[in-house]
């Protein structure tokens, strides 16, 4: 009963908090080669972000790269000319134009390239299977088979390939980390503070969990809170994430993309 007390609590003062920016999204554009991986066009996720009274959104289609669900280099212009007809009609709203970039274990530790960047506004980036050079079966197979001698080999080297990837690229955020490969979160958490990268609290993913964003917090680093949106429906969700951060005690003035309420 005390438990549950404490989470309706939590869940009160999340409610009396708004999200301003959604800066991960993803549309059509993010193609599933085997089935459809995103819905909604980039308008139909403006339009849910100016119907939701947000102050920014960010289009965020998945790294080129990505085996099943990367975004086409060759529709870059497309998506830039949408945005850019959407900006007069959205005055009050800002329209980015960003990219999931997947880290990898090749070049730069990105697959959107260093003459590549100037074409996003800003880039956010994490880790997902489907990316070559990422150890991804590695990983898969030891969540699956939960062998802790395989995660803790394998926290090494995904530790080590994510930090690179924050040194060598100007990464905005560091997206739902933790999830899908074995980490030091410590580690992480320094390398994002030290690159002023912010570590993000997805509402579609479980990451960061509670404890991770524990963790996380004991180094001078932020936060923001993501929908990841699929879905046009979905722009703008935030009050999971923010649960989570509360339970972990995460100071709000920490998390850039909130503000309470009243404070409108």
């Amino acid at each position: 009963m005390i438990r549950q007390g404490i989470d309706e609590d939590i869940k009160k003062m999340a409610d009396s908090y708004m999200m301003t920016e959604d800066l991960h999204t993803h549309t059509l554009y993010s193609k599933g080669r085997f089935k459809k991986h995103a819905t909604g066009t980039i308008e139909e996720n403006v339009q849910a972000a100016f119907e939701r009274g947000l102050e920014g959104v960010a289009i965020t289609e998945h790294g080129p790269e990505h085996i099943f669900y990367g975004m086409d280099r060759k529709k870059l212009p497309e998506m830039r000319e949408e945005i850019c007809r959407l900006r007069p009609l959205y005055p009050k709203l800002k329209i980015f134009l960003s990219v999931e970039a997947d880290i990898y274990n090749k070049g730069y530790g990105l697959d959107v390239r260093p003459e590549e960047a100037g074409n996003y506004d800003f880039i956010i980036a994490g880790y997902h299977f489907g990316t070559r050079d990422a150890c991804c079966v590695s990983n898969w197979i030891a969540a699956k088979t939960g062998s802790r001698r395989m995660a803790k080999k394998l926290a090494f080297k995904n530790t080590d390939m994510i930090i690179k990837a924050l040194y060598e690229n100007d990464i905005k955020v560091l997206t739902h980390p933790g999830d899908k490969a074995f980490v030091h979160m410590d580690q992480i958490a320094k390398a994002c503070a030290d690159t002023n990268t912010l570590m993000e609290i997805s509402t579609w993913h479980a990451h960061l969990t509670v404890d991770e964003i524990k963790t996380a917090s004991k180094e001078d680093v932020n936060f923001i809170i993501s929908s990841d949106a699929h879905k046009p429906e979905r722009v703008g969700t935030f009050k999971g994430g923010l649960v989570r951060a509360f339970k972990a005690a995460l100071d709000p003035e920490r998390i850039v993309n909130i503000r309470r309420i009243e404070e409108q």
